[in-house]
């Protein structure tokens, strides 16, 4: 499975993205999809992760009540709506396909190791 997210960009704090992952060669319809960033100088991190069946998300509380996690299963898509953007958001962002041998937890689901594939990230930058 080779993931690609796509999205990223420049844009004002207040502003809004959405990022979107993408597969070739594979398909994400039977796994959970995780979002994780990445900021200078910092450890990458959770921001979102959905299900397989897209009816549970979770989202980091950095993030909460701001980035919205969806997944078009038909076009074997991922998606991470982010609104009000604030300058603590910049990051490269990246999306990764959760292991199939793992049964998706919201504890595991925030577990970097437990995702097999990863997308080459995309960045965000947000300004003041």
């Amino acid at each position: 499975v080779q993931l690609q997210a796509s999205g990223g960009g420049l844009v004002q704090a207040g502003g809004a993205l959405k990022l979107s992952c993408a597969t070739s060669g594979g398909t994400l319809t039977n796994r959970a999809v995780g979002w994780f960033r990445q900021a200078p100088g910092k450890e990458r991190e959770f921001v979102a992760a959905i299900t397989t069946s897209g009816v549970t998300t979770y989202e980091a509380g950095s993030v909460l009540g701001r980035f919205t996690v969806s997944r078009d299963r038909y076009k074997n898509t991922a998606f991470l709506q982010m609104n009000d953007l604030k300058p603590e958001d910049t990051a490269v962002y990246y999306c990764a396909a959760y292991g199939a041998h793992w049964s998706p937890s919201e504890f595991g689901l925030q577990l970097q190791s437990r995702y097999d594939y990863w997308g080459q990230g995309t960045q965000v930058t947000v300004s003041s």
